[in-house]
């Protein structure tokens, strides 16, 4: 249909931001990445066979999706969330080995959280036991983080390696995880999209069917130099003020609050565990009152089993009457139960189509998934894979990671689009961390709001291996923060303030890498003053114009300071000048300390051996010395008050440099009018 047509000139999406700090990564697709595909003819009967079509090309997902911990073996949820598998692990109980796995792993954290060194000690003696004598995938897995980063264990990247290859051919997902990443940083790109799109299928099968749950980051719990109170305000689920308001708002008959505590139930957000049995009851209260999106949802609940019994004529019915309320995108989850045949006579694609065109015509991301879907396998419609493409694009902007999914298996098999391994490997990389291991950033997070820094810097670096950037930069910044609190461990207890500077330094760099301005500024820092490696100005002017390509002031400030004092950039008072400039443009907030840089810049120019250089040299606190200047000073009023004073000494100092030196000058003109004067008389 014509409005369907989508301009083919110029395509651009973005990936999802991964944080709040790190930049969004922009994909722009021109016609040479349109791979030509000729017309395959056309097949628009409602009784074609959807399983003809490749057998790589996945369909709508399976309604049948199998438990987050069955997706994930080996994973820690029976240690953190041990009601959540009761249910499944019921009937087969653990076998002795993996008990053994669990209690050690238990054991481990445990002793954390109690700061029991010698405990953690034994912890990780039973893990190795189990993995290098009894060949156990998980204990494996364990033990190549703990080598990795150097707890208890010596650092030994060879031998994390080792492991977490062993862990990966016995089914670890985690570390096939791991293992992708460090071939993704190595630009090994033919390696990393195979573990990749495994993982990224995985991710994909956890996904409801027919709604799609929301993108749930996880939190940073930091800006840079301070706690994010706020992020971690709206994370602490039933003891936060606003959910309190919210559930007493639903409780007095608010069909909107009822929904939204639902909601949050059923998909886990605002650091709720997911339980589809409240959310059920509020959806249930909430659609008394006629409330539309509790009804959809209700039809999602109903076709994916979730706390009831499966039934797919309920489902229809629900998402019916949220359709005629005009919620536009319960027609996509209509359209997916006329395309599978659930709830209806027989399948029906024509049907399907129509309801899915009323969701996209609505803007609905599923809509124009399934449409993509439908035209990529031909599914009631001509085969066409590049308006397929299209459609995904579309999804894709919207934050539909199925649609992601998609275009990287086009990219990666050079299906409608091009070959592109690195891109392949980026989009898969970003569907892969939406997978059921994302769970570990809720832990952290819990334990860490619950005040165990230790056990949350635990559950971050385990993260951080995975390639997740707001775990790598949430573990550096407990690193920096916290110090021993942070349970650092290596081979002979705490760590020293070397051996931290040292791992933050790696995570940030890490973090810096992918995209995170902030981490860039931090190793410029780290370069600048030699913490947790050598000090190079080099090495941290590279830093810094990295942050700075990211158009950060901080950095931009920094990189004038360092072209004023000629450290690790040519002295160079025109581009010192450009920077500081530049950072002002960017921040208004750092017009005091861009003030004082102009002041002793024009000092500088116009007086370079007077004695206000050598003042200015000699009081570096008036730079931010390459630290965070907004966060740490300009912020504080205090300190924003004794650098006023500070302007207010080096005005005064400046004045009475220039009387003293127009007192010399008269002094000597008057010294030439009476020697002169006598001739005159004569």
């Amino acid at each position: 249909m014509q409005r369907h047509k989508l301009p083919l000139s110029l395509l651009i999406f973005s990936l999802l931001p991964l944080s709040l700090l790190a930049r969004p990564y922009f994909l722009i697709l021109s016609q040479e990445d349109l791979k030509d595909i000729p017309s395959s003819p056309t097949t628009t009967s409602s009784d074609v066979d959807p399983n003809e079509s490749p057998p790589e090309w996945d369909e709508f997902g399976d309604s049948d999706s199998k438990p987050e911990h069955e997706l994930d073996p080996g994973s820690w949820r029976p240690i953190f969330e041990p009601d959540a598998t009761t249910s499944s692990t019921s009937a087969s109980k653990l076998d002795p080995e993996m008990e053994q796995y669990y209690s050690a792993v238990e054991k481990m954290f445990s002793a954390v959280s109690d700061s029991e060194v010698r405990v953690v000690e034994e912890a990780v003696a039973e893990i190795e036991e189990l993995a290098t004598v009894k060949g156990n995938s998980h204990a494996q897995s364990v033990l190549g983080f703990l080598y990795g980063l150097g707890q208890i264990k010596e650092r030994d990247k060879a031998k994390a390696f080792l492991y977490h290859h062993f862990a990966a051919d016995g089914g670890s997902l985690q570390s096939k995880s791991a293992l992708a990443y460090t071939y993704y940083r190595q630009l090994m790109y033919e390696k990393a999209v195979k573990l990749y799109a495994e993982l990224a299928e995985v991710a994909v099968n956890s996904f409801l069917i027919s709604k799609d749950s929301p993108v749930i980051e996880p939190v940073r719990i930091h800006n840079g130099a301070e706690e994010n109170k706020e992020a971690l305000r709206k994370s602490r689920g039933e003891d936060d003020d606003v959910f309190q308001i919210l559930e007493y708002q639903a409780q007095k008959g608010n069909a909107g609050a009822m929904f939204k505590i639902g909601y949050f139930h059923y998909f886990g957000l605002r650091g709720l565990r997911r339980d589809h049995a409240k959310a059920l009851a509020w959806f249930s209260k909430a659609v008394e009152k006629g409330e539309p999106r509790s009804m959809e949802l209700l039809g999602e609940i109903y076709a994916r089993g979730a706390g009831v019994e499966r039934n797919y004529t309920k489902a229809l019915e629900w998402l019916t009457l949220a359709a005629k309320q005009q919620l536009y995108s319960a027609y996509n989850g209509m359209g997916y139960l006329y395309v599978k045949g659930y709830g209806v006579q027989k399948k029906n694609y024509s049907k399907a189509k129509e309801y899915f065109e009323r969701a996209a015509d609505h803007k609905d991301a599923g809509g124009h998934y399934n449409l993509g879907v439908m035209h990529l396998k031909g599914i009631g419609v001509k085969r066409d894979v590049r308006l397929a493409c299209q459609y995904f694009i579309v999804a894709a902007n919207a934050g539909q990671p199925k649609a992601f999914y998609q275009l990287a298996k086009m990219f990666h098999m050079g299906v409608g689009l091009k070959k592109n391994l690195p891109m392949a490997t980026a989009l898969y990389k970003l569907v892969a961390e939406r997978g059921p291991w994302n769970s570990l950033s809720r832990w952290a997070l819990e334990s860490y709001l619950k005040g165990d820094v230790g056990k949350a810097f635990l559950l971050y670096s385990r993260m951080a291996e995975l390639g997740y950037e707001i775990a790598q930069s949430n573990a550096a910044w407990i690193l920096d923060k916290y110090a021993e609190g942070s349970m650092c461990m290596g081979e002979s207890g705490f760590c020293t303030d070397s051996e931290r500077h040292q791992r933050a330094h790696s995570l940030w760099w890490q973090a810096s890498e992918q995209g995170n301005e902030h981490a860039a500024l931090l190793i410029g820092d780290a370069y600048y003053y030699g913490r947790g490696t050598e000090r190079d100005y080099e090495r941290a002017a590279e830093a810094y114009m990295h942050a700075k390509s990211q158009s950060n002031a901080q950095a931009m400030f920094n990189l004038g300071y360092m072209h004023e004092h000629g450290e690790g950039l040519p002295l160079d008072l025109h581009l010192a000048k450009r920077y500081y400039d530049q950072a002002l443009e960017i921040d208004p907030a750092a017009k005091l300390p861009v003030t004082l840089a102009l002041a002793s810049l024009w000092i500088r120019k116009n007086h370079a051996d007077s004695f206000m250089v050598h003042v200015i040299d000699s009081l570096p606190g008036v730079y931010p010395k390459i630290k965070a200047w907004v966060e740490n000073i300009i912020l504080e009023e205090g300190n924003a008050a004794i650098l006023t004073l500070f302007v207010c000494l080096l005005t005064v100092l400046y004045f009475r440099e220039r009387q003293r030196r127009n007192a010399a000058v008269e002094v000597d003109i008057h010294g030439q009018h009476i020697h002169h004067a006598p001739a005159a008389l004569n």
